[in-house]
Parts: C-alpha cells; structure tokens; sequence
C-alpha cells in the first residue's frame, strides 16, 4: 500500500487515515501531518443476504461516471473581475446586491475573496455584470506526473502541497 500524496510505502497491517482538505486519505506518518488522522471506518451493523444468499450491507453503491465530473470551473481571480465590473458599471455593491437579489455582506465577501459563489450565484454575477467566471476545464493526461518508483499516480505528483 502506498501513501495517497507522496507515494511512499505505508505499512498494510496498521495504515494511518488522515483528513486532508476535506478528503480521507490513506498516507505515510510524515504525510498524516498535513491532516487530521482519523479512527479506523466502523464496521457495518446491519448484514443482511441478498436474494442468492450471500452477506451484504445497508451501503449503497454508486457507480461514478465522467458525466458526474464538473465541466466548468470558476476562474482564479474571480473576485477581482466582479469588483472590477461592479465599479465600471458606477454600481455600489448596494445595488448590485438589488439587482441580483442577494445581501451586501455576501458580495463584500465574495469581492474580498473571503468567500466563494456556488454555480447558480456565478451565473447571477455573469449575468448582471455581463463577465465571464466560468471556464471550460479541460482534461488532463495524468500519466505525464506519475514519477514515484511503482509508476502509480499519488495526489503529491499532481499537485502543489501548500505546507502551515
């Protein structure tokens, strides 16, 4: 078993679960210091058999696909672009906040970078300030960060690990 950010072993006997931004992952002790580390899943109460007889969980099962992937990704320095807009337009956030039908605090936040707006307030701010937020994300060859010694991605070659 291999660590989910840098690739190094993890011992399969006792692997080490930690929350990283958000995620659980599987990672190596030095790694685990990024995150939160995490108690071992619970094992399932309820087992049942199916109608051929074997065990089974309550769990359900969800099959993943590319169309679940989003398509569009909100631009990096959308705040900036909404501010920039709004004060081209000679319009106080007071009335932004009027004609997309949403509070000051909100678009003080969103302008400051403190927050980030979901899909549907991105397409009121498009609409209004007549921008573009939205980009097409493209599909990435992850094959061309793969550089661990097994050949296997890990989320360590792929991206940028921001250290506290």
């Amino acid at each position: 078993m291999e660590c989910e950010i840098c690739g190094k072993p993890v011992p399969e006997n006792n692997p080490i679960r930690a929350k990283i931004e958000g995620s659980v992952m599987v990672v190596c002790k030095e790694c685990s210091k990024l995150g939160k580390i995490q108690k071992a899943p619970p094992k399932p109460k309820f087992v049942r058999q199916n109608e051929k007889g074997r065990k089974t969980t309550n769990a359900r099962k969800r099959n993943y696909s590319r169309r679940d992937e989003p398509t569009e990704e909100l631009v990096e320095d959308f705040a900036l672009k909404i501010r920039n807009a709004r004060e081209s337009k000679d319009w106080s956030r007071e009335d932004l906040g009027r004609k997309i039908n949403e509070r000051v605090s909100v678009i003080t936040r969103i302008e400051t970078g403190k927050m980030t707006p979901d899909l549907k307030l991105t397409k009121k701010f498009e609409k209004a300030l007549n921008i573009k937020l939205l980009e097409k994300v493209n599909d990435i060859d992850l094959n061309q960060f793969v550089s661990n010694t097994s050949g296997e991605r890990t989320l360590g070659n792929i991206m940028k690990i921001k250290r506290k």
